[in-house]
């Protein structure tokens, strides 16, 4: 009797600090528990997200790190990899959206419910600011030694190669389009257990290399946002500004993007054309041929300009 005492409130007090961290709700726990478990699961996954994302970063381009000008090729793996981990680490109890874009293309498509994006998307930008400290600490003595402002932001943000804000936007839409389609196309597969956030890391390695070098592919508002808040914040050595001129476009592009994606798929492998993909149809229209028609006026007055000098 005495025994089956102890064990009892053994397992009453078990169960009351699973409630206290709220890591690992029971099955008849409260919603509220559900809910925090939820926001400390994004929260991690996106802080793990950064820390081996921006990590790899930081090692190629910061001066004397033993990886300095190991190459796009290794930022590309590096990111595929951090994505990877971050779904193994918290998909089991979220899916592991870790960014904003996921969670409101999967939300306009009813695989999500609204009333969980705020929860999700405050935990995704908490978890990417705090991946961003956790990175700057790692890198310590070498802010000091990296003279490049533009190489430090690097590590926390995103910036483009060739500065046009409306092509920018248009890459982080293509961007965060194809990786909404890939992951509803691996949703829609049998894979071995286990192997699904390999698929997802190979998946962020191919956008990388085919379509990230336009723009850095945040192709997540949260990669973007939160660390380039934590380098605003931290006292880096020489830092500079934090490019908030260029900072909506990786907010505004993937969520454009991702919108599109999720209703592109259901339209076209669901049969589902719902008012939403007309209008996002006409609206992504519009953005890519104002575009093109800017880019092609700049190249005619760079001709222009050219033709005067000749001449």
């Amino acid at each position: 009797m005495e025994t089956h005492t102890i064990l009892h409130t053994a397992s009453h007090v078990c169960t009351l600090v699973r409630v206290f961290l709220y890591t690992c709700p029971l099955k008849n726990e409260k919603e509220e528990v559900n809910n925090m478990s939820e926001f400390l699961a994004e929260l991690i996954g996106t802080m793990i997200l950064i820390i081996f994302g921006g990590g790899v970063v930081g090692g190629v381009v910061l001066k004397n790190s033993k990886a300095e000008g190991a190459g796009w090729v290794v930022i590309t793996i590096g990111w595929g990899l951090a994505v990877a981990m971050g779904v193994y680490a918290v998909g089991s109890f979220t899916g592991a959206h870790i960014n904003p874009a996921v969670t409101i293309s999967f939300a306009t498509i009813g695989e999500f419910p609204w009333a969980k994006v705020p929860l999700y998307v405050t935990a995704q930008m908490i978890g990417a600011a705090i991946g961003g400290v956790i990175v700057f600490l790692n890198y310590l003595p070498h802010w000091r030694e990296t003279k490049d402002q533009g190489a430090k932001l690097a590590v926390f943000a995103t910036d483009p190669a060739v500065r046009s804000p409306f092509s920018n936007l248009v890459s982080e839409i293509i961007g965060t389009f194809v990786l909404i389609m890939g992951l509803l196309f691996i949703g829609a597969n049998e894979f071995t257990e286990g192997l699904n956030p390999l698929i997802v890391g190979a998946l962020i390695i191919a956008i990388g290399m085919s379509l990230g070098g336009a723009t850095g592919y945040a192709i997540n508002p949260a990669r973007d946002l939160g660390p380039r808040i934590a380098h605003a914040l931290l006292p880096i050595p020489g830092k500079g500004g934090s490019d908030w001129g260029y900072s909506w476009i990786p907010v505004v592009g993937p969520i454009l993007g991702g919108i599109y994606g999720a209703l592109f798929y259901r339209a076209m492998f669901m049969s589902d054309f719902s008012a939403g993909f007309w209008v996002m149809s006409v609206v992504m229209a519009v953005i890519l041929v104002g575009a093109a028609n800017a880019e092609i006026k700049k190249g005619k007055s760079l001709g222009n300009q050219v033709e005067e000098k000749i001449s």
